[in-house]
């Protein structure tokens, strides 16, 4: 009889783990919340209008409509029970034989409630779209504004100066002297702000001290007020107070400052550390188990290079998977598994147009080539080939016509 795994989680390292397994030895059984899996790099592009939702978002069934084994269901994961090799959901309960947990991170607001209900977060495709819809809609807001009205419509903040962040600066400064002057004459577009807050002294603070340099001037030249050394202290919805002393007034507050694992009940509190990640050995074994494993962001594997563990990228997440479908597979065949390290292949952002920094172990560079460099590996990332093309050629129009026409509002009118 073939053995059961359920992987909760259908991000980089769920999907990843699943393509690899055996499907003559295993039965699997993919729960996540979602119906699609999502390319977290380019969310800051739905937000900004560059590509579409769609683009970036893969069915689960449709990944998966060949593997007779693969079984998915859509629902929540609320608790699991070692001891019975149980887990409990919003639609039942499920037995297993091994249990992977790969349910990734969520936005931190750090146990701040009201910044939780007040901003946006860009964790999900939703999320993307709502970012999406609010900027579109506090334009057309602006045109019928009072003065007294339009300083707040008219400030961006950004909080948080990591890939994401950087990202969504320099795609929003684009669209101020691009776009938005040919869609919105009416509104004086050299009062419209775009702040980029950041808690260390420099933007991209994980990536090398050339690239840090070089995304901050970037930034500057872009026309984004870049705060470093500076932190929210509140924000109402309408006032944002920051640890300089200075008051901001915007209705548009994006926080990517920070993530946390999504935890799930039932494993003992001392697995769980620092930003809700769980402990796990060298094969991916969370500690004190013996058939329950995590990958991707919510593992924390200390090795000899990486004693604090390892980065939250997709690069790990994807090779964990990889290795763990190994192990699996090696011991239902009573084979050596293998421990995991991860090596380094480097790391990379976007400011702009032509703007670009680049770190790899044996060079790191800036500028057009790294712009190249960046698109190349993105578009090579994503998972269909009709969505590698439906990208490209959003990307190839908007860089020869500097416009796109994506610019739609989508919600519900209830």
């Amino acid at each position: 009889m073939k053995k059961k795994i359920i992987v909760i989680g259908g991000g980089f390292a769920g999907v990843q783990l699943i393509r690899k397994l055996n499907k003559n030895i295993f039965d699997i059984l993919l729960i996540d919340r979602l119906n699609h899996h999502q390319f977290q790099p380019l969310f800051y592009q739905v937000a900004t209008s560059q590509i579409e939702p769609s683009s970036i978002s893969f069915p689960l069934r449709h990944m998966f409509n060949n593997q007779k084994a693969t079984q998915i269901r859509l629902a929540e994961v609320t608790k699991i029970n070692p001891q019975n090799n149980e887990i409990e959901t919003t639609i039942g309960n499920f037995n297993y034989d091994y249990l992977i947990i790969a349910t990734g991170c969520k936005t931190n607001f750090f146990n701040n409630s009201l910044l939780q209900q007040s901003t946006f977060p860009l964790k999900t495709t939703y999320d993307a779209i709502a970012i999406r819809n609010h900027i579109i809609a506090t334009f057309e807001k602006v045109l019928s504004a009072s003065d007294s009205q339009k300083k707040a419509l008219l400030n961006l903040v950004i909080v948080g100066a990591g890939p994401t962040g950087v990202e969504l600066a320099g795609a929003f400064s684009e669209i101020k002297n691009e776009i938005l002057p040919k869609d919105y004459p009416g509104i004086d577009f050299s009062a419209f702000s775009v702040y980029l807050i950041e808690g260390s002294p420099y933007t991209l603070s994980n990536m090398s001290n050339k690239a840090q340099s070089a995304s901050k001037l970037y930034l500057e030249k872009m026309g984004v007020k870049v705060l470093t050394e500076t932190f929210v202290k509140d924000y109402n919805g309408q006032s944002l107070t920051l640890s300089n002393g200075q008051t901001l007034q915007t209705a548009t507050v994006i926080w990517a400052a920070g993530v946390t694992g999504n935890k799930i009940e039932g494993l003992p509190n001392d697995l769980w550390v620092a930003n809700n990640r769980l402990k796990v050995n060298r094969n991916n074994l969370v500690l004190n188990s013996t058939n329950i494993f995590a990958i991707g962001d919510i593992a924390l594997m200390t090795t000899p290079n990486y004693p604090k563990g390892h980065p939250q990228v997709a690069n790990v997440a994807i090779n964990q998977a990889k290795l763990l479908a190994k192990n699996l597979n090696n011991l239902e065949t009573q084979k050596p598994l293998k421990e995991y390290e991860y090596k380094d292949l480097g790391t990379m952002a976007t400011i702009g147009r032509n703007k670009a920094v680049v770190d790899l172990p044996f060079i790191k560079f800036k500028g057009y080539f790294a712009w190249i460099v960046w698109m190349f590996l993105h578009l090579m990332l994503i998972l269909s080939v009709r969505n590698k093309l439906i990208i490209f050629i959003n990307w190839m129009w908007t860089y020869l016509t500097k416009d796109s026409a994506l610019r739609l509002i989508l919600k519900s009118q209830k």
